[in-house]
């Protein structure tokens, strides 16, 4: 099984940005669709972004189209969340997890890694 973490979150003003990271361990995070999640405080977890293994296709939430790219590097074992414009309403524990397919659905998303906190502050 592969182990994932996440790592770059922090506390970042409106309109700044951040870039995490989901670097994988046991298994080659190429086998994988990844997925990057978010959770807000008092709020269900949703989908943020998702790229297939190979990097060729790519999807997003409709509330970070245009702001947020997903990018990877299977020979450094990392997929990437580019997260730019960033408002108070991107506040959340960002989550990135492996499927073995490519898909929105969260159900399909087996590993996960611990989270990294992103605050957006005004």
């Amino acid at each position: 099984q592969v182990q994932l973490v996440e790592s770059g979150g922090g506390l970042v003003p409106v309109g700044g940005s951040l870039r995490l990271s989901c670097a994988a361990s046991g298994r080659p995070i190429s086998s994988y669709g990844i997925g990057w999640f978010r959770q807000s405080s008092g709020k269900e977890r949703e989908y943020v972004a998702s790229i297939s293994r190979g990097g060729y296709t790519t999807y997003y939430a409709d509330s970070v189209k245009g702001r947020f790219t997903i990018s990877r590097d299977n020979a450094k074992n990392t997929v990437y969340l580019e997260m730019n414009s960033l408002t108070p309403e991107d506040t959340a524990v960002y989550y990135c997890a492996a499927s073995s397919a490519h898909t929105r659905s969260m159900s399909e998303y087996v590993y996960w890694g611990q989270g990294t906190q992103v605050t957006v502050s005004s």
